[in-house]
């Protein structure tokens, strides 16, 4: 799949010529390695990794658009650290906009919303598996128990615990984003298929 061409919104020039010591390290998958760690000297670096994780072409654009807000934390983390964990809850409010997109009209709503948890659970309804997940095939390991909440903190876990201020979430979540980026692309699987970018309006109420 080829991924948006046009990262010019992750502007070197706002990491200037900061350099890190120690390298920013993270916990993120790596092939053979689900538990792996990563590593990044310079901005160019971080930049060229962040930029990786776009969405493919196809995506409506309300969705890329707020995904793009998420990169653009997980990038200003280059110079703040903790500003990775303001990404990691646009990422998951990027995933719930795409979930309650294609699957919101199939979710029955508990009061006003449709469940995070219970949109993810139709994933597994709509075929999904860990050897349809690009970040799974590439490092091993399994994705599954965190989307459909069997193995706890699940991804609806996460997304809560920091949306209500949990005191003890300080640690980056390995590979999230990348996890994000693979299953907004699953959701949206037929449109990437096509490569059409189509008007974009919210229809499920």
């Amino acid at each position: 799949m080829d991924v948006m061409a046009d990262n010019s919104f992750l502007d070197i020039a706002l990491l200037g010529a900061v350099r890190r010591e120690p390298p920013l390290a993270l916990p993120w998958p790596v092939p053979g390695n689900p538990g792996g760690f990563i590593e990044f000297s310079t901005p160019a670096e971080w930049r060229a990794f962040v930029a990786s994780l776009g969405l493919a072409a196809g995506i409506p654009e309300i969705v890329a658009a707020k995904f793009r807000r998420a990169q653009m934390l997980y990038f200003l983390a280059w110079l703040y650290n903790d500003v990775i964990k303001a990404g990691e809850l646009m990422a998951l409010a990027t995933l719930e906009l795409a979930l309650n997109d294609r699957y919101g009209a199939k979710v029955k709503k508990r009061g006003a919303y449709r469940a995070f948890a219970d949109l993810l659970a139709y994933m597994i309804q709509d075929g999904l598996t860990d050897d349809k997940i690009p970040m799974i095939k590439r490092c091993g390991g399994s994705a599954i128990g965190f989307v459909n909440g069997e193995v706890k903190p699940s991804l609806a876990d996460i997304r809560n615990k920091q949306a209500h201020g949990d005191p003890f979430d300080g640690f980056p979540v390995g590979g999230l984003l990348e996890l994000v980026r693979d299953l907004i692309e699953y959701a949206f699987r037929d449109l990437i298929r096509g490569s059409v970018q189509i008007p974009y309006t919210l229809g499920v109420s």
